[in-house]
């Protein structure tokens, strides 16, 4: 292994350093740099400022998702400058690229979050278009939100170039004055206000000022949402060095950590780790034990499955129930508590939590700081016992979230059971069947839903929406009318990881793939069991044929050539929802 240059070396030494590592190691970017053919290459490359000494050194891609479209985005051109000086200090030459980057929160409940979920696809095949263009040796990610995230990651273990993640970190809570006491906000916060307002229990003046202080500034939203939930699954993969998860945007240690990710990508690649070696099957199963401990967003089932077919590996839904079995949920992070993603960086972040659960973990699994998992939370120490408790007295003895199955989920569906009220986790009651988001969150704003109800949202999933879309509105709205502990909501689509209550999601087959959902009907009973795993209608096997060979046929009801093309390739919720190219 060589060691870094160290700061103060002198020219000459740099440059013997230099050609000392042109004759120990190959480099992918010899195909754009190296022999008489690729004069031209070089001549490009000079065109950008780099030296001829600079042909010598490893070429590292910066991933950028940077934006001024969301705010998790904002502020990631400071964080790449870190990231570059520390490529640069290690001794590689930086280029970044951008992704794009969708806001969730923006495109919430319209036709924009159609392009959400497939906005993850063309984050992976954009970086493998850049990276496999260029050739670059190694590459730093630097995501932020919920998409970006798993599209990053599917990227870096389809290319299995020496890579690391550095995220934009979490945004800090809000704080909101009323009637005289100052209570703790979030984005999830405006969405409840709607239906506060809906519900005549606060004035629309009171929620414009709610808006203007529940987003303080730049990171990912606060809570336990899904781009947290995904940043804090990064260091369980072994993708992100500690604190990548919970270090907040505006912290200077999160600057220092960009840094240092720069730093330690072109140790990677001296090293020779590629992402392959770091996400295995025991890496995704440390993954999903963690965020079952976090009860994190309930889309990370999506994006873990999505993750683990990329690299190669098969992960039933069926074991994520066992998973959850096995592992006691040990923080309550907003919406499923009071405390905050500030609140679990305080208290140790990641490495106390996996320090707490290194019994359930395979501690030997490869990281990208070069150790393995055991040596990275070896001495840490949970500092907090109310943010983060132990393992023997968790919140509750199982997991987070929780997968059903059933007759009207014969694939699976997915829930956030550890944000579900206790009167809710078994329900049996009549279905309010509708056919689209907007259908239904009309419905519940004009009051129209009852305590009781199942609330079945069909025709949402990967292909029929297409796009699955996020519906933080209708869940949200129930919540501020004081539904979410009265009214269950299924659905072959998906909810955002600020959802409360009971809220059934990637219900597979979905609806449009002729699944079971597809012929629920007003007044069917619809039956949750969530401790014993089972979402199941009143009908019989027979009825449910029958009903399905009387379905007219459905189109996908979108212009878009891409989402259309993203219809006719995507696959199952239960798979994760990958577009895998034309049949």
């Amino acid at each position: 292994m060589w060691e870094s240059v160290p700061c103060g070396t002198d020219f000459c030494s740099v440059l013997a350093w230099t050609s000392h590592m042109r004759q120990e190691k190959h480099m992918k970017s010899d195909v754009i740099k190296r022999g008489v053919e690729r004069a031209p290459h070089r001549s490009l490359l000079y065109a950008l400022g780099c030296r001829e000494e600079d042909l010598d050194k490893p070429f590292v891609g910066i991933v950028n998702s940077f934006t001024e479209v969301v705010p998790g985005h904002l502020h990631l051109r400071g964080l790449a400058q870190a990231v570059k000086e520390g490529v640069r200090a290690a001794g590689g030459v930086p280029f970044e690229f951008n992704t794009v980057a969708v806001c969730d929160g923006i495109t919430m409940n319209h036709y924009g979050m159609k392009y959400s979920l497939p906005s993850r696809e063309l984050i992976a095949d954009s970086v493998e278009t850049m990276v496999e263009a260029h050739a670059f040796d190694a590459l730093v990610f630097i995501p932020s939100c919920d998409k970006i995230i798993p599209g990053m990651l599917m990227a870096a273990v389809r290319v299995n170039l020496p890579a690391i993640f550095i995220s934009g970190g979490p945004m800090l809570a809000g704080r909101f004055q009323r009637n005289g006491k100052t209570i703790t906000v979030d984005l999830n916060s405006m969405f409840v206000g709607v239906g506060q307002v809906a519900a005549g229990t606060m004035t629309e003046e009171e929620l414009e000022e709610l808006a203007k202080v529940a987003c303080p500034g730049c990171g990912s939203c606060a809570g336990l949402f899904t781009a947290n939930t995904m940043n804090c699954l990064t260091e369980a993969l072994g993708m992100g060095l500690p604190g990548n998860g919970t270090i907040p945007a505006v912290d200077s240690r999160r600057t220092r950590l960009a840094r240092a990710a720069g730093r330690q990508a072109v140790e990677v690649w001296k090293q020779g780790i590629t992402p392959r070696e770091i996400v295995t099957p025991d890496a995704i199963r440390n993954a999903f034990v963690v965020d079952m401990a976090l009860g994190g967003s309930s889309n990370s089932v999506l994006h873990l499955m999505a993750i683990a077919s990329e690299a190669g590996l098969s992960f039933p839904l069926a074991e994520i129930n066992e998973i959850s079995r096995q592992t006691p949920q040990l923080t309550k992070i907003s919406p499923s508590g009071e405390h905050r993603l500030e609140d679990l960086d305080r208290a140790g972040g990641i490495p106390a939590v996996m320090r707490e659960l290194r019994g359930l973990l395979n501690v030997d699994t490869v990281t990208v700081t070069g150790k393995k998992l055991r040596e990275n939370i070896s001495g840490v120490k949970v500092k907090d016992r109310k943010v983060i408790r132990s393992i023997k007295r968790p919140y509750s003895p199982r997991g987070g979230i929780s997968i059903l199955f059933g007759n009207l989920a014969p694939d699976g569906a997915v829930v956030k059971s550890a944000a579900v009220a206790p009167e809710m986790l078994v329900h049996s009651g009549p279905a309010r069947v509708f056919d689209s988001e907007e259908a239904a969150t009309s419905a519940i704003m004009k009051g129209a839903v009852k305590p009781g109800e199942v609330v079945v949202i069909k025709y949402e999933g990967p292909r029929g929406g297409p796009g699955m879309r996020e519906m933080l509105t209708p869940t949200s709205m129930l919540a501020g009318m004081g539904l979410d502990s009265k009214v269950a909501l299924v659905t072959d689509g998906r909810f955002s990881g600020a959802t409360k209550g009971a809220s059934i999601g990637h219900v597979a087959p979905e609806a449009a793939a002729e699944g079971p959902i597809a012929v629920v009907q007003d007044g069917d009973t619809i039956s949750i069991d969530i401790p014993n795993g089972r979402l199941d209608v009143g009908l019989s096997s027979a009825q449910i044929a029958a009903r399905l060979s009387s379905l007219p046929a459905r189109r996908v009801g979108v212009k878009s050539s891409y989402l259309r093309r993203y219809a006719e390739t995507v696959s199952s919720a239960s798979k994760g929802a990958i577009a895998r190219g034309l049949p």
